[in-house]
């Protein structure tokens, strides 16, 4: 068998990246791409982190605190996002999120059966952890994963019951038969409070995550909302789960003097509310001033949600 082809990564020396090659779909070959640093971490749990929509991994600083936890840190790009993203693939485009299972199974192999992790926490942010709820809820009774931890997971649409109702009904028939329409796009607000090129302090690839994000297609929203009405019914996700996030949301259509202490993408009370269907045994951690990824806010509110989830690693998988 041939050696599994290790990529300098962008983040720098410290880090390297393993290209998963996936079965391929409609546009053709794909692949995944399993991001992890050179040093290993310590004693604890493994951890796998899943970014969200118009995202990638790019947060060393949280590889760096976990590993100081004694974790080892590894990061998933998924097919057609950041690192992973190919000339002729849609960006960040699917039509069903089960499709993610591949290199979810992938990447949980690699960590347990070739770099010999017994035990393995996944740790999500936003889109990723809806994508990676659902997968937690097919996998159960595999003891694949040990616990899971949540940053701002997307739950549920924010916005009016008419976009909650009618709209969805709509767009559900519509990306049934134009799943590539585009139907919406992002604003650029949250971006630029968190982009050195606009009000912050945090540097990343704006190829790979777009001020103004990428188009909002009507397959993928579909998708998305099947996912949502998928956990309104309850999951059975068999591990314990964390679910941390703001204590207040922000308005997510325009710049507001609040943006860089609120979640000014989701609605934190749909969070909050839905969090309890995920399975029997949920925290859910509200962090006070904390901005949607959390790992990317100003202090106190960034050391809060660290301190969160060291506190609740150490009880729940230690």
């Amino acid at each position: 068998m041939d050696a599994p082809v290790m990529e300098p990564d962008d983040l720098g020396d410290d880090w390297v990246s393993r290209p998963l090659p996936l079965l391929p779909d409609e546009e053709g070959e794909a692949r995944a791409t399993l991001v992890h640093r050179r040093k290993t971490g310590g004693p604890g749990p493994a951890i796998l982190y899943v970014h969200g929509f118009c995202d990638y991994f790019f947060q060393d600083h949280l590889a760096r605190r976990m590993e100081a936890l004694g974790h080892t840190f590894y990061a998933l790009d998924l097919r057609k996002y950041g690192r992973s993203l190919r000339p002729h693939q849609t960006p960040n485009f699917c039509t069903d999120l089960s499709v993610y299972d591949e290199e979810l199974d992938a990447a949980l192999r690699i960590i347990r059966e070739e770099n010999g992790h017994r035990r393995v926490v996944v740790m999500s942010h936003s889109t990723g952890g809806l994508t990676t709820a659902l997968w937690a809820h097919r996998r159960r009774g595999r003891s694949l994963i040990d616990a899971m931890v949540m940053n701002s997971p997307w739950f549920d649409l924010a916005g009016s019951g008419f976009l909650r109702g009618p709209v969805t009904a709509a767009l559900d028939l519509v990306g049934a038969v134009a799943p590539r329409l585009v139907v919406s796009q992002l604003g650029p607000h949250y971006g630029r409070s968190i982009h050195r090129s606009g009000t912050g302090t945090w540097d990343y690839n704006l190829a790979w995550k777009p001020i103004e994000g990428f188009p909002v297609r009507a397959g993928w929203f579909r998708a998305i909302r099947r996912g949502h009405a998928a956990l309104a019914r309850g999951l059975a996700i068999d591990v314990p789960v964390l679910v941390c996030c703001s204590d207040r949301s922000g308005p997510n259509d325009r710049w507001h003097e609040a943006i860089t202490r609120t979640d000014s993408v989701l609605d934190v009370e749909q969070i909050a509310a839905r969090a309890p269907q995920l399975g029997p045994d949920v925290t859910v951690v509200r962090i006070a001033g904390g901005i949607h990824d959390l790992a990317l806010s100003a202090d106190p509110a960034r050391e809060s949600y660290f301190a969160a989830v060291a506190t609740w690693l150490d009880r729940q998988v230690r």
